[in-house]
C-alpha cells in the first residue's frame, strides 16, 4: 500500500471519520462572505452504515448536525429546499444504507441535479472485499461483477465515485467539492461508500482536515460578447427578457430591474424565475411559456429578441420551440453553463448574471440605446388587461359552490408578508402559481418545476426553514402531492421547523386529469375513487372521503377545515400564531382553472385510434405543430 513521506503529519481514522471530518472543514465564500458548505447531513441507518458513518458522526460530528427523515428521498428534497434558500451557498449531505435506501435517493438526485442545486449524497455499497459472497439487498449482476444498485446514481449525478480503498476519498470529496461549489457545473455529487471500507482505517495526511475555502466566482462577461449584444440591441425593435433562477443564485435583482425599466424590455420570468423582478413592474408580465401568462405568451411571440439570463430553457418555457413567432427573431443568452447559454442558437454570454446586466446597462448607456415606447406600452396594456381577468374572473367565487385554487391563491397574495416563503412543487399549482402568485412585496415564491417532483414540497419546506428564515414558511399543495409524503409532518414536528401547509383537496390528480382528457377524451387512474361494483372500473366509483384534518392532528399538528374565503383567511392568520407545525384544508372546485397561456405545448396523442373522440382530440392537438420551430 502507498505511504505518504513520513515527514508528513499524519492521523489514522477509518473511511468513515475521515469524512466527518473533512466535510465540517470545508467552507464556501460569495462576495467575501464565508460559510461551512454543508451545514448538516441527513440519514436513515441500515447494516450498511450504521457500524460506519453512524459511529463516526457520534464520535467526531460536532459541527455536523444529524437530522433524521422518514423516507431517503425527502432527505434530498430537504437539502435541496435548503440550499436552494442559501442560493447554493451551502447545502447538507445525506447518508443511507445499501439497496432500497440507497435507490430511495434517486428520485431526490435527479430533482437536484435537474434544478442545478448541489447535494452530497453518500449512499452504502457492497462489501467491496468480496468475501462474504452475495449480500443481502443488493443487484447479482450477471455479466458485471463490480455493478450494483448504486451504479444508477451515475445518471442523476453531477459527479459520481465508488470508494472502494480509504485513500480514494484524497481525492473523490475535493472533486465532489469542487463541483458543488460551480455554478456552471452543481448538482447532486454522489460517493458510494461499500460498508465494509467504511469502518477500514487508514493514515491521513493531518492537512486533508484543515480549513479549505472554495471560492464561488463571478465569472466576467467577455467584452467582445457585450458588443455583440449591444448591436443587436440597437436594431432590435421588439426585445424581450427571460429571467431564470440564475437571476437568484447572482442575487441579480436590482440589475435586472434596472436594466428592464431603462431600456423599457418587457420581463418574463421561469419557474425558477418567479420573483426576479422583486417589487412590481409595468413591465412584469408574469411567468413566461407555456404555463405562464397570456400577457407574456403575446409578448413573446412578437419579440424579434430573445435575452434569457441564467434558464436552461426547457420546454415548458419555450412552448417546445413555439412561444417565438417573429421570422426575425434572434436569442442572447447569459449563463454560467456553455450547454444552457448555445442554445436556441443563441449567442452566449458565459458569465455570472449581475456582472453581465452591469456591463450591459453601461455599455447600452454609452452607445445610446433607445427604448421603443410603443413596445413597452403594449406590455403594459396586455399586463393590465391579463390583471383584469385574474380580479375580476379568478380571485372571485361567483356562483362557484367551492372556492377554486385560483382564488386560493388569490387570498394567500393579500396574506403574505415580506419575506414569506410559499413553497410548491408539480400539478396545477406550480402552473397556477405562475400565472397568479403576486411577487409585490418581496415575497417569496419556491417552486420546483424542473423535475416536477411530487412530494417535493413539505421536506423541501423544511430545509428553507432550516435555512434560517424567521418569516411564515407555507407549503401550498394538493391531496394528490401530499400522499406522497404525508409523514415528514413527523420531521417537522422533530426539528421544530413550522411549516404551514395549505392542502387543496380536489379529490385527485387533476393536472394530468385534465391533460388525459385533453388528449384522450377519458378518465382513467387520476381520481380517488372506490371501485364501482357493477362494473368494476375505478373511475366509476364515487370519490373516497379522507378526512385530512384527523390525519393531521394524529401527528400532533394544529389543523383546520375551511370552506369559505373568511374561515381560510382565518385559519392563515391563526396559523401564523402557532409556533408549531399546521395544516389549512380547503376543498376546492375539482375541474376549475385559470385562462391558458395560449403557448402550444408538444405531446404526441396517439397516432392510431378507432376512439372517435381521441381522434378528434389528437387532430385538434396538432394543429399546434405548424408553430413549432428549429432555432439556430
Amino acid at each position: 500500500m502507498m505511504k505518504f513521506y513520513q515527514s508528513e503529519k499524519k492521523e489514522k481514522l477509518t473511511l468513515s471519520q475521515a469524512i466527518v471530518k473533512f466535510l465540517q472543514s470545508q467552507y464556501s465564500e460569495y462576495d467575501g462572505k464565508e460559510q461551512r458548505f454543508i451545514q448538516g447531513i441527513w440519514g436513515i441507518f441500515g447494516h450498511g452504515n450504521v457500524s460506519g458513518l453512524s459511529q463516526a458522526l457520534v464520535e467526531y460530528g460536532r459541527n455536523l448536525p444529524y437530522h433524521q427523515p422518514t423516507n431517503e428521498q425527502s432527505m434530498v428534497h430537504a437539502s435541496t429546499g435548503f440550499a436552494r434558500t442559501m442560493r447554493r451557498k451551502a447545502t447538507m449531505a445525506c447518508t443511507t444504507s445499501i439497496g432500497p435506501g440507497a435507490t430511495n435517493m434517486i428520485t431526490g438526485a435527479a430533482t437536484a441535479t435537474i434544478c442545478r442545486i448541489p447535494v452530497l449524497l453518500l449512499p452504502s455499497d457492497y462489501y467491496a472485499s468480496r468475501y462474504q459472497g452475495d449480500v443481502l439487498q443488493d443487484i447479482d449482476h450477471l455479466s458485471s461483477a463490480d455493478m450494483s444498485v448504486t451504479d444508477t446514481f451515475r445518471v442523476v449525478s453531477r459527479f459520481y465515485d465508488r470508494i472502494t480503498r480509504p485513500e480514494q476519498i484524497l481525492a473523490s470529496l475535493p472533486e465532489a467539492m469542487r463541483i458543488m461549489t460551480s455554478p456552471s457545473e452543481t448538482g447532486a455529487a454522489t460517493i458510494s461508500l461499500p460498508q465494509d471500507i467504511q469502518a477500514y482505517a487508514y493514515e491521513y495526511p493531518t492537512k486533508f482536515f484543515e480549513k479549505r475555502v472554495w471560492r464561488i466566482e463571478r465569472q466576467i462577461p467577455s467584452l467582445d460578447r457585450i458588443k455583440e449584444v449591444i448591436a443587436m440591441l440597437k436594431v432590435a425593435n421588439k426585445p424581450y427578457i427571460i429571467a431564470g433562477g440564475g437571476v437568484h443564485y447572482s442575487e441579480a435583482w436590482e440589475e435586472l430591474c434596472a436594466f428592464a425599466e431603462e431600456f423599457k424590455i418587457p420581463v418574463g420570468e421561469t419557474h425558477a424565475g418567479r420573483g426576479a423582478i422583486r417589487n412590481g413592474s409595468e413591465l412584469l408580465m408574469g411567468g413566461t411559456g407555456h404555463l405562464g401568462t397570456p400577457a407574456a405568451a403575446r409578448m413573446a411571440e412578437e419579440a424579434d429578441l430573445i435575452l434569457c439570463v441564467g434558464t436552461r430553457l426547457h420546454d415548458f418555457v419555450t412552448g417546445s420551440n413555439s412561444a417565438f413567432q417573429n421570422p426575425d427573431v434572434k436569442f442572447i443568452s447569459i449563463n454560467v453553463n456553455s450547454r444552457d447559454a448555445f442554445k436556441l442558437g443563441a449567442i452566449p454570454v458565459m458569465a455570472d448574471a449581475k456582472l453581465a446586466l452591469r456591463a450591459l446597462i453601461k455599455a447600452a448607456r454609452e452607445n445610446g440605446i433607445s427604448a421603443n415606447t410603443d413596445w413597452a406600452d403594449k406590455a403594459n396594456y396586455e399586463r393590465l388587461a391579463w390583471e383584469k381577468v385574474k380580479n375580476e374572473k379568478v380571485f372571485v367565487q361567483g356562483d362557484r359552490k367551492k372556492m377554486s385554487q385560483g382564488q386560493l391563491i388569490g387570498i394567500i397574495n393579500s396574506e403574505m408578508k415580506k419575506g414569506d416563503t410559499l413553497v410548491a412543487a408539480a400539478g396545477t399549482i406550480p402552473s397556477d402559481l405562475t400565472k397568479l402568485f403576486d411577487v409585490k412585496g418581496e415575497k417569496i415564491v419556491h417552486i420546483e418545476f424542473g423535475n416536477s417532483c411530487m412530494g417535493y414540497d413539505i421536506p423541501a419546506a423544511i430545509g428553507v426553514r432550516l435555512a434560517g428564515t424567521d418569516k411564515e414558511v407555507l407549503v401550498l399543495m394538493g391531496d394528490g402531492n401530499y400522499q406522497m409524503h404525508p409523514m415528514e409532518l413527523v420531521t417537522a414536528m422533530q426539528e421544530r421547523t413550522k411549516i404551514t401547509i395549505i392542502l387543496n383537496v380536489n379529490y385527485g390528480y387533476q393536472s394530468i386529469h385534465g391533460h388525459q382528457k385533453n388528449l384522450v377524451g377519458h378518465s382513467l387512474g387520476n381520481e380517488f375513487k372506490v371501485r364501482d361494483a357493477s362494473s368494476g372500473l375505478l373511475d366509476k366509483g364515487q370519490f373516497i372521503e379522507i378526512d385530512y384534518v384527523k390525519n393531521a392532528q394524529s401527528v400532533g399538528i394544529r389543523a383546520w377545515l375551511t370552506s369559505t374565503e373568511q374561515q381560510f383567511r382565518g385559519a392563515l392568520e391563526a396559523a401564523r400564531k402557532e409556533t408549531g407545525t399546521c395544516m389549512i384544508v380547503v376543498p376546492t372546485e375539482k375541474y376549475n382553472s385559470p385562462p391558458g397561456s395560449g403557448v402550444w405545448w408538444d405531446v404526441v396523442g396517439s397516432e392510431v385510434t378507432q376512439d372517435p373522440r381521441t381522434a378528434d382530440l389528437v387532430k385538434q392537438r396538432e394543429l399546434g405543430r405548424h408553430k413549432q420551430k428549429f432555432y439556430y
